[in-house]
């Protein structure tokens, strides 16, 4: 081995750490004392709750350190690289030095997420170090037909990791047999699910994956050109796909008779979305690429039939295409050695919430939603009760603790009334109102309705004044018999995906957590001790000690009492800010 390496992570989770200050100090030290060690970036390899991430690689090894300050950057400096000598307590992954952090990466299998955390996202040579390519070289030199690359993706056994499930292979099919001499290859970018960044990190750590997926997909259907809708709120993976483009076509890997493969012309272009979820919906998707507003429009004819400008088109998200290189390079049978019977291979998910190790974590398929919760993700925070996940963003439903035994697979996670979705999953624990959570889902289902199907735009919206009625103690008995039928209509009439499963996480709560909205309504109480308005602050005499904090706190003089006598909340005067209970330093505040 040469120099001793040191990569810095600098996706979006370790710049927002303060990954750039690391990377910076790394490099001041270094000029300012001569130092002979290569300086690297990187992106995020999953680990995000201990970003800022740095690898150093010696002739002993790799070690990942986490939490890395500009503070502990003269540490390591100092201990590591001019002292060989690791730092054990900094540790997060290494071979020679056990952590308590390598649970997280126990039992990942990772696919999707081969290179990121591994390569610079911004070399191609780094890529192709790591196969880069190799899966489209081997198409070429091959000389395998495009019915073959279908097979081959229709025997892996890969369905769509964008929420739907369809299977990629057939897919392409439909695609490739339309005899039309114009076709596209889209890349669906555009992830909007609260909690999601699945595909954001997959662009930032490995733009040229994506692309040499879409490659291969353009020469399987016949496309010559192909988009890549990226919603601007994602400058950082907008700005390393636009060097990968660029590189790729210096190379020659975009462009005329690519790779060699005489006919067969491709390029890539990215169009920017404004951030609206309704653009997730392919055919929104289109419009929006076409220059009109983003709707959505009835199907069929599908986008296989008629899609971008009324051609043949076929779209995928950013993580089935990532899956392709490595399947056509490995074999489908590799790929379907992972996973279920019908849910091969792996899934990337973000754990975010009341969850220790917040993160991305690739799994096969078939794992239970409890292990990954308690093995990958660490338990709960605080060690408090779990007590349901939210699995599928708005479009999918919350499942709670008693079925967290359930397999992570298209079938066994549609039973419970959820869905895969792209791979959020917010965890919630037993503080968390499974009421306010709907609510809050609703919400932005209703404001992300792009109105053009009255039940969609309308139908949430009168959902949503319920929900909210519900959570400031003003519910009624048939409320619920009321957010169940106009759910069943709302699904039932609405043109889009994002309307026909907005009514999932309200009709998941009341199947599951019913008797909470039942004591929202009846008992005017929020048994979460959550939801702001049915809350009561009262003091606990025997702890009171009379220090005033709470007093001079309050904003609105909802508390009396002198100086070292026991205080009293003046409830009709109270506005429930929460304040009192946030001062005391005696626990003399009972919220109920």
């Amino acid at each position: 081995m040469g120099k001793t390496q040191v990569i810095v992570g600098l996706g979006s989770c370790g710049i927002a750490a303060g990954a750039r200050k690391t990377y910076n100090e790394f490099q001041r030290i270094m000029q300012a004392d001569k130092l002979d060690f290569e300086l690297k970036k990187t992106s995020c390899i999953g680990m995000c709750f201990r970003e800022p991430l740095v690898e150093v690689i010696d002739e002993s090894g790799a070690y990942l350190y986490g939490e890395v300050d500009p503070q502990r950057v003269d540490e390591i400096i100092e201990k590591h690289i001019k002292k060989f000598s690791p730092i054990p307590e900094y540790i997060v992954q290494s071979d020679k030095y056990p952590s308590k952090d390598q649970q997280f990466f126990d039992g990942q299998v990772k696919i999707s997420l081969r290179n990121c955390g591994h390569i610079d996202p911004e070399s191609i040579a780094e890529y192709e170090a790591r196969d880069g390519y190799k899966a489209i070289r081997k198409i070429a030199a091959g000389n395998i037909s495009p019915d073959k690359v279908i097979q081959d993706v229709l025997d892996s056994g890969l369905r769509g990791r964008g929420g739907g499930g369809f299977p990629t292979g057939m897919k392409w099919k439909f695609a490739r047999n339309n005899q039309s001499e114009r076709k596209y290859v889209i890349c669906n970018a555009d992830e909007g699910d609260p909690g999601a960044f699945m595909d954001r990190s997959i662009l930032e750590g490995d733009p040229h994956g994506v692309l040499e997926g879409m490659i291969i997909c353009g020469y399987a259907i016949g496309a010559s050109e192909g988009y890549i809708y990226c919603r601007a709120e994602y400058p950082l993976a907008i700005k390393r796909l636009n060097i990968a483009i660029a590189q790729a076509r210096d190379k020659g890997y975009l462009g005329k008779d690519v790779f060699g493969i005489s006919g067969f012309d491709f390029d890539i272009i990215i169009k920017e979305g404004a951030g609206a979820f309704v653009c997730g919906e392919e055919t929104a998707l289109i419009a929006s690429i076409e220059g009109m507003r983003g709707m959505p429009r009835r199907r069929p004819p599908f986008p296989a039939e008629a899609g971008l400008w009324k051609n043949p088109t076929n779209i995928n998200n950013v993580e089935t295409f990532i899956n392709i290189p490595w399947i056509i390079y490995n074999g489908p049978d590799a790929y379907a050695s992972y996973g279920t019977e019908k849910s091969k291979g792996t899934k990337v998910f973000a754990l975010t919430g009341k969850i220790r190790h917040g993160g991305l974590v690739e799994v096969p398929m078939g794992i239970t939603i409890k292990d990954i919760i308690y093995k990958l993700g660490g338990g709960i925070t605080g060690d408090k009760k779990f007590k349901a996940v939210q699995l599928g963003g708005p479009s999918g439903g919350c499942i709670p603790e008693h079925l967290s035994h359930t397999q992570v697979d298209y079938d066994s996670v549609n039973a419970t009334g959820a869905i895969m979705g792209s791979g959020g999953m917010v965890v919630m624990d037993e503080t968390t109102c499974v009421v306010d959570i709907a609510k809050f889902f609703l919400d932005f289902t209703q404001k992300e309705s792009c109105g053009k199907c009255t039940f969609c735009r309308l139908g949430t919206k009168r959902m949503l004044e319920i929900l909210t009625r519900i959570t400031e103690g003003e519910g009624k008995e048939e409320d619920i018999q009321t957010l169940e039928e106009l759910a069943e209509t709302i699904k039932d009439s609405s043109l889009c995906g994002l309307g026909q499963t907005a009514p999932n996480p309200v009709l998941t709560t009341i199947k599951y957590f019913r008797d909470e909205y039942e004591a929202h309504i009846r008992d005017r109480k929020c048994p979460a001790i959550s939801c702001k308005k049915l809350l009561t602050y009262t003091v606990i005499e025997e702890n009171c000690t009379g220090c005033m904090a709470c007093i001079k706190g309050c904003p609105v003089d909802a508390i009396e009492g002198e100086k070292k006598q026991t205080h009293k909340i003046l409830q009709d005067v109270c506005i429930r800010c929460g304040v009192c209970f946030t001062k005391c330093k005696f626990e003399a505040i009972r919220v109920s």
